[in-house]
């Protein structure tokens, strides 16, 4: 059988962030709820304190390929000019177990489905209208997250806050370009809450960042950093006072997403999972007065769904390289 290997200049050269891509990857939590998903829990490898590598994957009943990815997160490597984080997905043949495909994508497809799930939490859970957009973080998923945030929320304003003063200097002139709105760096993290419509955490903190006094009505938060136990970028009362609290996976955030942080109290809240609302099976009527609060941990169904996508676009583009 013979395989086909994406780069991610391929990748990169048929599959931008657009809105068929959101489609599929909000497709991902519809399966999750209509009870067509078999994926197992991460398999985590950690190397030391600041490296780690998980694994995720999905099949999706109906569909002829599914994913296994290999991701890793090793933060010391910006000291070596590299990026933090980094995957390789494997698409397989769901009849015969064969490799379809091989994504040497660099972390690409992982990027563009996490900031797409991000989008997907927003449409519906932000306000209608939303004029700031506050970002914690400077890496790729600030970025992600924010250029695909703007395919549902168009805002006029975007404020960033980063340990590093001039990786915050370079992400504002960088978006700045690159979506054509205002963009200005916030001093602090309780500024940058206070004045925006939709904040979105994106760091690998061990300790709450964003404190609950700072919350005001009609706020919406994605959290997406908290990922494994002992993540944490919100404070807990955050999570216990939103009018409307959603995730990915309850069982996923109860491990490692904010969720984890809320313990047996967790057992007892009203949490949406995602898809529930994707697929309608529920509808929630959100106050423009609400808190709500989105905690994303990424699935493998997720990189099903965007793998699934890629092989598509790459096969109806003639991209890629066949190896027998």
């Amino acid at each position: 059988m013979e395989t086909l290997i994406v780069t991610e200049a391929d990748l990169r050269a048929c599959l931008p962030i657009d809105l068929a891509a959101l489609e599929q990857v909000e497709n991902a939590f519809s399966w999750i709820e209509q009870k067509r998903v078999s994926m197992p829990p991460v398999m985590h490898i950690e190397i030391d304190a600041q490296s780690d590598v998980d694994t995720k994957g999905a099949y999706v009943s109906g569909l002829d390929s599914f994913a296994v990815k290999i991701a890793s997160g090793f933060f010391r490597n910006p000291e070596r000019g590299l990026p933090s984080c980094s995957s390789t997905i494997v698409l397989l043949d769901s009849e015969t177990g064969f490799c379809r495909c091989v994504f040497l994508d660099n972390g690409y497809l992982m990027d563009v489905r996490t900031g797409l799930a991000g989008a997907v939490a927003a449409k519906y859970l932000a306000l209608a209208d939303v004029e700031t957009v506050g970002v914690i973080g400077t890496g790729a998923q600030a970025r992600y997250q924010v250029e695909s945030l703007a395919l549902v929320r168009p805002f006029k304003r975007l404020l960033v806050h980063g340990r590093n003063p001039q990786k915050a200097a370079d992400y504002r002139a960088d978006m700045a370009s690159r979506l054509g709105v205002e963009v200005a760096v916030a001093d602090t993290c309780e500024h940058l809450v206070r004045d925006s419509q939709a904040v979105i955490t994106t760091t690998p903190a061990t300790e709450r960042i964003v404190l609950s006094e700072w919350c005001h009505p009609g706020l919406h938060i994605t959290a997406m950093g908290s990922d494994f136990g002992g993540k944490q970028e919100l404070d807990p009362q955050i999570l216990t006072k939103a009018d409307i609290l959603a995730c990915d996976t309850r069982d996923q955030c109860r491990i490692g997403g904010e969720i984890q942080h809320l313990g047996a109290q967790a057992d007892d809240m009203d949490i949406v999972e995602l898809g529930a609302l994707t697929s309608g099976v529920r509808s929630i009527a959100r106050a423009d007065a609400d808190l709500t609060v989105c905690d994303l941990t990424g699935t493998g169904v997720q990189d099903t769904a965007i793998a699934v996508e890629a092989y598509r676009r790459v096969r109806a583009a003639g991209l890629g390289t066949v190896v027998s």
